[in-house]
């Protein structure tokens, strides 16, 4: 587990009993986050091989993950390449995680053209960094768009406080920490997990994970406001249960991994210089196996 809002329907099903209805038992392991408000630096590391979760997958200390769709792009296309543990890509995962950009009104920053050629803070290869990119591409050429490594959520906030950079991507429960403190939603967007597996999980116990995970993607759309907790647990003290937004908490069922959006997912990264290896293919880094 990363954090609250990418891993929901897996703390519902859990939680809620549901994985225990399909005949599972499944350890949710907590690892150290960019978005807790309280993390380690490995949670950031400039290698990502070397940051909290891709050690403990690579130790075999878990079997599956989730997180944006090109971070796991990224992740199982490399790791054969860097003599990393393997992983595939086995569904698009349920959480429909909601990232924004936002400033300081003090910056004087009212629309994304604005935020040309300025430094603007993500995690590298993490979700704020290709969900930067994504939002901006529509308003800014891609060579003026100026990504930096400002830390974890909290440090991001900060540094955006502090005018050391113009604006930063963070995702729930910190867009609704930094409306209560008086930030500027400059834009957000809707953004689709994927999910990684090593090969020592089967398609029929996949396929259980994500009928649990769908049940509990009803739960959270039918009925957000009674897992804001997890959410104010996360934050430490910055938010109220009142103060969530819950209607950015959006999650789907589990669903294959096409070919084509692979290909016009790795196609989009290739667009980028360095931002993923070149000669994957779909048959190396995707594996349908829980629908098989």
């Amino acid at each position: 587990m990363m954090n609250a809002v990418h891993d929901l329907s897996v703390l519902v099903a859990r939680d809620e009993g549901l994985f225990s209805d399909e005949g599972l038992d499944v350890e949710v392991v907590d690892t150290v986050g960019t978005a807790r408000a309280n993390p380690a630096g490995e949670a950031l590391h400039e290698k990502i091989f070397d940051r909290s979760l891709e050690t403990l997958y690579n130790a075999g200390g878990v079997d599956q993950y989730r997180m944006c769709e090109w971070g796991v792009m990224k992740r199982t296309v490399e790791a054969i390449q860097s003599g990393q543990r393997p992983a595939r890509i086995v569904a698009l995962g349920a959480a429909m995680t909601k990232m924004a950009i936002v400033t300081f009104p003090d910056n004087g920053i009212y629309e994304p053209e604005q935020l040309k050629d300025k430094p603007i803070a993500v995690s590298p290869y993490n979700g704020s960094h290709f969900t930067t990119l994504k939002m901006l591409e529509g308003f800014i050429e891609k060579s003026h768009i100026n990504t930096i490594h400002a830390g974890t959520m909290v440090e991001r906030i900060e540094a955006v406080r502090r005018g050391e950079v113009a604006a930063a991507n963070v995702m729930e429960p910190w867009i609704s920490v930094v409306e209560k403190q008086g930030f500027r939603v400059l834009m957000e967007s809707h953004t689709t997990r994927a999910e990684a597996a090593s090969d020592d999980l089967d398609g029929p116990t996949l396929a259980a994970m994500f009928r649990a995970q769908a049940r509990a993607a009803d739960m959270i759309n039918n009925d957000p406001s009674k897992y804001v907790h997890y959410f104010v647990d996360e934050a430490k003290g910055l938010l109220e249960p009142q103060d969530l937004n819950t209607s950015r908490l959006l999650y789907g069922p589990p669903a294959p991994y096409t070919r084509e959006r692979f290909e016009d997912t790795y196609r989009w990264m290739r667009g980028y210089p360095d931002l993923i290896a070149p000669g994957a293919t779909y048959e190396e880094v995707v594996d349908n196996r829980a629908w098989d």
